[in-house]
């Protein structure tokens, strides 16, 4: 059975408890969507000749509760034609995957002339209260194996739930710090900045960005992604 139906999404408890902290209410439960699009992971993409765009994350890239066409890297797809660049967005985003999991079909992730990974991944390691050092150990697996294909990274950040303590969510939030500073990769320091805690951006379940939500979160990751590519040497 495909994850997306195994695993509660990213953002069924994260988000609602940054919300709740937020708006001072308590985390709303979540609401499964009617569809749900789980990634595939049993085979590569298809062959392209223009190079890739890879994001690598969880319900969040996978656009959990959102036709293919809103979700983030689809939007982003959009803004390379609009400027020209001629990459394919791969959405590697699978529902409830941690940074584990990425780790592992990392090869299928980055099949193809890759150039940039957005590599997306965390949140589901703090709901399940995953050491922070572990959580370091895949990120940095994860960069350095894509820095031997020289594909450049994009490292976003999320944050962990405030209810597992303030040490563990500073120790938390420094990992992405501390990995991009280490490994001079671009920073995003928290992919949902602007649109966790707004219900008007988000769905019905107030966990889930909507399709304005997800327009920001692509407006967010756009400059990285496009300057990411420009530096490759990419800019027709």
């Amino acid at each position: 059975m495909p994850q997306a139906f195994t695993r509660r999404p990213l953002a069924a408890i994260l988000v609602g408890l940054v919300m709740a902290a937020a708006c001072g209410r308590e985390a709303p439960r979540e609401a499964a969507p009617a569809s749900v699009r789980p990634s595939r992971r049993d085979a590569p993409p298809s062959p392209a000749a223009r190079p890739r765009v890879v994001f690598l994350g969880d319900s969040l890239t996978a656009g959990y509760g959102l036709a293919a066409a809103e979700a983030y890297p689809s939007l982003v797809q959009e803004r390379l034609r609009e400027a020209g660049l001629a990459a394919e967005v791969v959405n590697a985003g699978v529902s409830g995957d941690t940074s584990a999991g990425g780790l592992r079909r990392l090869d299928w992730a980055l099949d193809g002339d890759v150039k940039v990974l957005v590599l997306a991944l965390g949140g589901n390691d703090a709901l399940r209260g995953l050491s922070t050092g572990e959580l370091r150990r895949n990120l940095a697996a994860i960069i350095e194996r894509a820095r031997q294909r020289n594909v450049a990274v994009v490292l976003a950040g999320m944050e962990a739930p405030p209810n597992l303590g303030r040490a563990y969510t500073s120790a938390f939030r420094e990992v992405y710090r501390g990995l991009a500073a280490e490994y001079r990769v671009a920073l995003i320091p928290f992919l949902l900045e602007g649109v966790a805690g707004r219900p008007e951006l988000n769905q019905a379940d107030l966990v889930h960005p909507n399709a304005e939500g997800a327009q920001k979160i692509a407006a967010l990751v756009w400059p990285f992604v496009e300057r990411a590519l420009r530096e490759a040497g990419h800019d027709d």
